[in-house]
């Protein structure tokens, strides 16, 4: 059976003292491949890095919404050359959270275009975060992936989806996936565990966002990638169905979205 983890910041000061044996732990646990995405330009040298350590490791380079404030006149120039690091299979972390609101609106919207742009022009896939702007992002990526003429392939994931369903379907319908992560195995979490339930296995990805988001029984701790086994066990119970299915089917999913073969 394989796992993969498509979304973990190991990168993060939380690992300092045992990244390694974090890195064993989720091998250990069957984890393939992890995807480490990015949030400012140095995060992104950071994670470039530590891919380049073990095989299982993958990058996404990309300024975080919340990072927005750092863009510069030279920060597409260095997002270009990072881009084409061979470990590099998305731009990412990029998109809109107008919770947190750490940029102003017209900042993170100029700065999310851009990195759509950037990852149109190398054939990227897209980790998008999205907070409290659930229909302005998508709104934007249609538009976007209609102009880059990517709905023959999925263009993007929509990363720890906190959304509702309407907005969930919107996204399927131009050929996005969802992330899935821990809060779907909270005992208060019924909307959004009715929301897997009905989706298509053939649009969810499963994520950790480690060290946040700990699926239960782990909640309120640290959180690391081993533990995306206990996300991918939920949807399995959601669904009725096997969880080999689930690792199975998502697994597969990643590769069409990363294409791991072609890194």
């Amino acid at each position: 059976m394989a796992l993969v983890d498509t979304h973990c910041h190991l990168d993060f000061d939380a690992f300092d003292s045992d990244r390694l044996d974090v890195i064993q732990r989720a091998q250990q646990a069957g984890l393939t491949r992890i995807v480490n995405p990015g949030i400012d330009i140095e995060n992104c040298q950071a994670i470039l890095s530590l891919c380049e350590t073990n095989t299982i490791l993958y990058a996404a380079v990309g300024i975080h919404p919340n990072s927005a404030l750092t863009w510069g006149p030279e920060t597409l120039t260095q997002l270009r050359k990072l881009a084409q690091h061979p470990k590099v299979v998305a731009m990412g972390e990029i998109g809109l959270d107008f919770y947190r609101d750490r940029a102003s609106k017209e900042m993170q919207l100029s700065v999310f275009r851009e990195q759509l742009a950037l990852a149109g022009e190398f054939g990227l896939p897209v980790i998008v975060h999205s907070r409290q702007a659930e229909a302005e992002t998508l709104d934007i990526l249609t538009e976007w992936a209609a102009q880059e003429g990517n709905r023959s392939r999925p263009p993007g994931v929509l990363h720890s989806f906190g959304g509702d369903e309407l907005i969930a379907r919107r996204a399927i319908h131009e050929n996005f996936l969802i992330g899935i992560t821990g809060p779907v195995t909270f005992r208060n979490a019924d909307n959004l565990q009715h929301m897997v339930a009905s989706l298509p296995l053939t649009s969810l990805l499963v994520e950790t966002d480690a060290p946040f988001l700990a699926p239960h029984p782990h909640r309120g701790k640290r959180n690391e990638p081993a533990y995306v086994r206990l996300v991918a066990d939920k949807i399995a119970e959601l669904k009725n169905i096997p969880v080999e299915r689930v690792l199975d089917i998502t697994t597969e999913n990643a590769e069409r979205l990363f294409h791991w073969r072609s890194v």
